[in-house]
């Protein structure tokens, strides 16, 4: 049978399958993060739980065809609850020869290879390193391969536009959308409608696309190389309206929400860095909700201005990466003296310096905790996944708010641009936030405290209220300065009894699993995924093993150390070199497994539940 002839019979094979992971990689313009975001919209749409993982090169504009400047983008989907973008792909679409070079080692064999052949020529090959066409040399012989020659067949499909050949081969990406659209049986209509809206500034774009779409889908219909496709149940849910949503941008809803529940404006001061910026994006997208964002000329800027919102009475935030976190420190001492309510989203990045901009790592913990001169306590909790940043955002704004102090709220690269389903949650069921501003000058001293050690949030300009603010030490009630030895004692001991003291408040942590055994497995931040699912696992395998992740990083919870005791090993995963086991081993004096890894990608399932299986094995 000729190519692009329909399979025999006209019948199509349909295999079932529970779950599959799939990786779109191809050069920075090759438009595999577009690619990938539009699968996942059509797989949310059809009820599948998923997760994803974009992978950006570091470099912003890597030479063409070169290794170092693959992007790529991978989803699992599935029939049940996922809970990672899996480990290694079982379809992998590589759009060049680079592209397939940086990831063909982590495929199977087995799985499908869906390859744009028409990149592979002789200078692309080159400058991947190839010195055979592996296309050819028998290479991918273990592998499901369907080579087709992407680029080609869509240079044909759009011959009879008016767009330039590059503007033409831009849009190979939306026949590789279609092929795939096509070989997991998701319909049309919908990325059609979906094209029309993104490209309506340019309907030329979007006539081409949705003709690159349809020929990609077309291609894969009637050609013997997709003679099965494959199909996904629909995962059962919760009932709801649900939505995709992306780590930075359930964030900034999480903030909009917090300030509607204040009844309180809110106020964004940003410098834009890798990976946090699209959280200034998103708020300045929303200003119609009170929302006012500035974009500073630099870090130390952009925190002063939010901490003078602050001290104009309305809910303030800065978000930044670890760099950008070393450049707020000074501003980070100067809200803690002043003790007003201010949130600091660090999206953690791999460092040290610029390190690897666009990749994921979870080692700014110590950074939150201890990252200032002086003795300077700063709450500090972290967000788990995409959708809990929007929970996180609420809670980092309720706890600067009670207590009248900066909350350091901590996101990573991998949660801020991956998706997953997010149930959108009842508006009435959220707590509100009670904001109180001081009016009455009767007795009114400015660093009189309540019964949580928080002073009065008063505004400038109330009348008869006016006190001093400044980074110099305070008075301990009437904030003028002071220079006496007992006082700054006082104040120092006082700032850190009282960001100690949210401890009281936390509610009791909930554990996964057995509630006493011989492992538990402690996680916070983005491992969360990993290790939910590596517990499952396990567990599914007869293993006593036990998950507890941890929102709330400083102050700790006050239930935590009996937790630690019922267990005979901890394990601690991190994506870094052990700074949580660092804290634990300190704060509780027990003995902690540690297991680190920074290499700017997430922990495989399989990592964890090879240590898991490791420690449980040591016990018997």
């Amino acid at each position: 049978m000729a190519a692009g002839e329909p399979p025999a019979g006209g019948e199509r094979e349909v295999a079932a399958l529970d779950r599959v992971v799939i990786r779109f990689v191809g050069d920075s313009g090759d438009g595999m993060q577009l690619t990938g975001s539009e699968f996942s919209r059509a797989i949310a749409r059809a009820g599948h739980d998923f997760a994803t993982h974009p992978d950006y090169p570091s470099e912003i504009r890597a030479p063409s065809g070169t290794l170092f400047g693959v992007s790529g983008f991978q989803i699992q989907f599935s029939s049940g609850e996922v809970f990672t973008s899996g480990d290694a792909p079982d379809v992998l679409v590589a759009m060049n020869p680079a592209a397939l070079k940086t990831n063909l080692g982590e495929l199977a064999r087995g799985s499908v290879l869906l390859v744009n052949s028409g990149a592979f020529t002789a200078a692309n090959l080159a400058r991947a390193g190839y010195a055979k066409n592996p296309l050819e040399d028998g290479s991918l012989d273990g592998y499901r391969l369907l080579a087709v020659d992407i680029s080609a067949l869509n240079a044909r499909a759009l011959a009879g536009t008016s767009l330039s050949k590059k503007e033409v081969d831009r849009c190979k990406n939306y026949f590789a959308l279609g092929l795939m659209l096509c070989l997991f049986g998701r319909p049309l209509e919908a990325e059609i409608a979906d094209v029309a809206q993104r490209f309506a500034k340019n309907p030329r774009f979007a006539e081409a696309n949705v003709l690159a779409l349809r020929a990609g889908y077309g291609f894969a219909e009637a050609s013997e190389l997709f003679a099965t496709t494959f199909e996904i149940r629909a995962a059962s849910s919760v009932p709801g309206t649900y939505r995709s949503i992306t780590g930075n941008h359930a964030a900034a809803l999480g903030f909009v929400a917090a300030s509607e529940l204040a009844g309180t404006p809110l106020f964004l001061g940003s410098y834009p860095i890798t990976p946090a910026t699209d959280i200034l994006h998103e708020l300045a997208a929303l200003r119609h909700f009170k929302v006012t964002t500035f974009q500073a000329e630099d870090e130390i800027a952009g925190i002063c201005s939010a901490i003078g919102a602050a001290w104009g009475g309305s809910l303030a935030l800065t978000t930044t990466s670890g760099p950008g976190m070393a450049l707020k420190s000074e501003a980070l001492g100067l809200v803690t003296m002043l003790e007003l309510p201010l949130v600091i989203v660090n999206v953690q990045r791999a460092g040290p310096s610029t390190g690897l901009p666009t990749k994921t790592e979870q080692s700014d913990l110590l950074q939150a905790l201890f990252g200032r001169h002086g003795e300077c306590p700063i709450p500090v909790i972290a967000a788990r996944s995409p959708a809990d940043c929007f929970d996180c955002a609420i809670e980092a704004m309720r706890i600067a708010v009670t207590y009248m102090t900066p909350v350091i709220m901590l996101s990573d690269g991998g949660i801020a641009n991956a998706a997953e389903p997010w149930r959108i949650p009842d508006v009435a069921s959220l707590p509100r936030i009670a904001v109180h501003y001081r009016s009455d000058p009767e007795g009114f001293s400015p660093y009189a405290r309540d019964e949580r050690l928080a002073r009065a949030w008063v505004p400038p300009g109330t009348p008869g209220m006016e006190h001093r603010i400044g980074g110099l030490e305070k008075d301990f009630l009437s904030g003028n300065l002071s220079h006496d030895a007992q006082n700054h004692q006082r104040m120092v001991e006082v700032r850190a009894a009282k960001v100690a003291g949210i401890a009281r408040d936390l509610p009791p942590l909930v554990v996964d699993g057995p509630d006493s055994g011989d492992l538990l497995v402690v996680g916070w931040g983005g491992t969360w995924g990993a290790i939910a699912e590596a517990r499952k696992q396990a567990a599914a395998a007869g293993l006593s093993v036990a998950h507890l992740h941890l929102r709330h990083l400083n102050p700790l919870p006050r239930d935590l150390d009996d937790i630690l005791g019922r267990y005979k090993t901890v394990l601690v995963p991190e994506l870094n070199l052990g700074q949580l086991s660092r804290l634990l081993r300190e704060r509780t004096l027990r003995a902690v497994e540690t297991m680190h890894k920074v290499q700017g990608r997430p922990f495989r399932v399989s990592e964890i539940r090879a240590r898991i299986e490791e420690l449980c094995g040591r016990q018997s």
